[in-house]
């Protein structure tokens, strides 16, 4: 069945609210066809100007500054990215459409007309950031989790997989999905957006307004709009929420905790006892940093580097073990031009995880990471029994 859309009638205005699947060849004509038959003087498009960058360079990847990234801190960011590109590959690969196609129609089947387009759905990466600050912590490492998954699982798409993802919209199905691993997030990942466009499409000009959204987001805008409800204003909601006093605290009372047990240990002249946390110390950090960064099949100068960095980074903040890795890794086993041209065709699959160097130095940056806060949690306790 192709899409419809819908009309509501706005005073001496008239918006049309179509719905679409973003992996669906029929939306995708849908949209060409509602521009052309409605004739529109403003197109609405539920994209930002990130994605829409995206979509119009999808070899953006080919230029990537790996060790710039990593410099700059942005590894847990780019590895995000790539998380959720290789999962839209897949999705491409199995409907042969890429995801946010037919959002790519309307824009440029607007410009072509010469119709005004606005970009109305919020940042992703504020919408993510939001949830991310409401989510509890135990929660937080369930979504890690699933993202961490959905990017290494190299299953088929059985047909009613892929009957699902041609007549839904997959970015708010995936929205969702999150929204119900976290549901105290749900309003930022679900109910906030709908808000946000809302506010949005009402503020863009234009007697005759054509809104190419999500097929999950007709009803929650169709609501807002045909009762007259205010959506707020959509600059309030891209304001980050302050951090949690928790994880404000954490990254800095562990160290002050772990020199403190050192300090007491010290005064108390036990320099055997002293010795031993000390090593204790070392080793559970090393060990387990250097075991984390053999497991992405770093370089063996990578895993030295992880044994030697994690003991003296967990007790700085600022500096992660795997940032020290990541870059030891890139220097080490430099990735070549085809390891970037091919880098979503690799991460299609997860053993292209291992293979291409470009997502192997992110692998040493996040499991060499995960190693040396495992070792700092598990150093704590034998401080304790030790100095204690």
């Amino acid at each position: 069945m192709d899409p419809q859309w819908t009309r509501i009638d706005l005073e001496d205005r008239e918006v049309f609210l179509l719905g679409t699947a973003h992996v669906s060849r029929r939306s995708v004509e849908a949209v060409r066809r509602a521009v052309a038959e409605l004739g529109p003087d403003r197109v609405c498009v539920e994209l930002d100007p990130d994605r829409l960058r995206a979509l119009r360079d999808p070899d953006r990847w080919r230029r990537l500054d790996l060790v710039k990234a990593l410099r700059k801190g942005q590894g847990p960011v780019l590895l995000a990215n790539l998380a959720l590109a290789a999962f839209q590959k897949r999705i491409g690969l199995a409907t042969d459409v890429r995801p946010g196609e037919e959002l790519l129609a309307a824009v440029e089947e607007a410009e072509a007309r010469g119709t005004a387009v606005d970009l109305v759905d919020r940042p992703i990466r504020l919408t993510l950031l939001r949830a991310w600050r409401r989510t509890r912590f135990w929660r937080k490492l369930g979504l890690l989790g699933a993202l961490v998954a959905s990017a290494f699982e190299d299953g088929e798409l059985d047909e009613d997989d892929l009957a699902r993802l041609r007549s839904t919209d997959t970015l708010s199905g995936l929205l969702e999905e999150m929204a119900r691993a976290a549901p105290e997030a749900k309003e930022v990942l679900v109910d906030e957006r709908d808000r946000y466009m809302a506010a949005r499409i009402l503020g863009a000009g234009g007697r005759r307004v054509l809104a190419v959204v999500g097929a999950a987001h007709v009803p929650g805008i169709a609501r807002i709009l045909r009762d007259g409800c205010d959506p707020g204003n959509p600059s309030r909601l891209e304001e980050l929420p302050p951090r949690g006093f928790v994880s404000r605290a954490l990254p800095w009372a562990l160290p002050a905790l772990v020199l403190a047990l050192f300090a007491a240990g010290f005064a108390a002249g036990d320099t055997a006892a002293l010795r031993q946390a000390a090593w204790a110390w070392v080793l559970a950090n090393g060990i387990l940093a250097a075991a984390g960064a053999a497991a992405a099949l770093g370089h063996p100068l990578t895993v030295a580097s992880a044994f030697v960095a994690a003991p003296l980074t967990s007790l700085n903040p600022t500096v992660g073990a795997g940032m020290v890795t990541g870059l030891v890794q890139a220097w080490a086993q430099r990735p070549r031009v085809r390891d970037l041209e091919g880098l979503l065709d690799d991460l299609a699959h997860w053993k292209g995880w291992w293979t291409n160097r470009v997502a192997r130095v992110l692998l040493v940056f996040l499991f060499s990471n995960l190693g040396s806060a495992l070792g700092t949690f598990v150093a704590f306790g034998w401080l304790k029994d030790l100095v204690g």
